[in-house]
């Protein structure tokens, strides 16, 4: 060997670049816990938020996802705060990582139930229950129908002109945000975090997924002319759905101007 002293330098700097490329990225695992018990957690909702997947942990609160170092983690249980955390390079050397969630305090209020009064007569009965009064239209060529407020010409009218005007908020919004709506797709692919979003009706999941606060979520569906007793009522995966009909016909349009 001609040269040992440059062959020695050369592996003293290759070996530790190696192995930190190996440790940047791969499969995270860790557990999760009670705070207050230090007791495993089973069935925690786990979401790379970087790269749109999701698991849930084990009997013994245990868990394993895709991730990379800096990459974001959001856990979501019921009854527990959620929380978010950054993956660095120790929790990947180190694989006795534990997560601890926070129970939640809820102060409980007094409720007065008033139940329908029912008669035992379905027909009777059905007339007595709250219903949706928000039609649907739908326009030809188009794969998804609209709400709007009444059954009327000038609602129709709004539909159109929420559709086809280049100006409107939508395209707005879309356009502020390309990045965050690509990621309705991703989401919708992975069954884990679409099971987590039918349970859920507090957008928070949904907008740390999207990044989008959610008064822009509702300005997206009420420019698409969804009812405001859909974007009360409906849980985050319906949520999901909307938005991504309404981000598909964006980019039709968007392509056509």
């Amino acid at each position: 060997m001609k040269n040992p002293l440059l062959l020695f330098l050369l592996l003293a700097v290759t070996l530790p670049a190696s192995a930190q490329d190996t440790s940047a990225a791969g499969i995270f695992k860790a557990r999760v816990i009670n705070a207050q018990t230090d007791q495993p957690l089973e069935s925690v909702h786990v979401i790379n938020l970087n790269q749109v997947v999701g698991t849930i942990t084990d009997r013994q609160g245990e868990f394993a996802i895709r991730a990379a170092v800096n990459d974001t983690l959001y856990f979501s249980y019921l009854g527990f705060k959620s929380q978010k955390i950054r993956v660095t390079n120790d929790m990947f050397k180190f694989e006795d990582t534990d997560i601890a969630l926070t129970e939640l305090a809820y102060a409980l209020e007094e409720v007065i139930v008033q139940p329908y009064q029912l008669t035992g007569y379905l027909e009777i009965d059905v007339k007595n229950l709250p219903i949706n009064t928000a039609y649907q239209y739908s326009i030809s060529g188009l794969p998804v129908s609209y709400e709007s407020g009444s059954k009327s010409p000038s609602a129709v009218t709004k539909v159109l002109g929420a559709i086809m005007n280049p100006a409107d908020l939508l395209r707005n919004l879309f356009g502020r945000h390309p990045r965050q709506m690509r990621k309705l797709r991703q989401i919708k692919e992975d069954d884990r975090i679409r099971d987590l979003l039918a349970s859920k009706f507090d957008r928070e999941t949904l907008t740390e997924l999207l990044q989008l606060q959610k008064v822009d979520i509702e300005d997206i569906l009420t420019n698409c002319n969804y009812s405001s007793s859909f974007i009360r009522t409906a849980n985050d995966l319906q949520i999901l759905d909307a938005l991504s009909s309404c981000y598909e016909e964006y980019k039709v349009l968007n392509r056509q101007k």
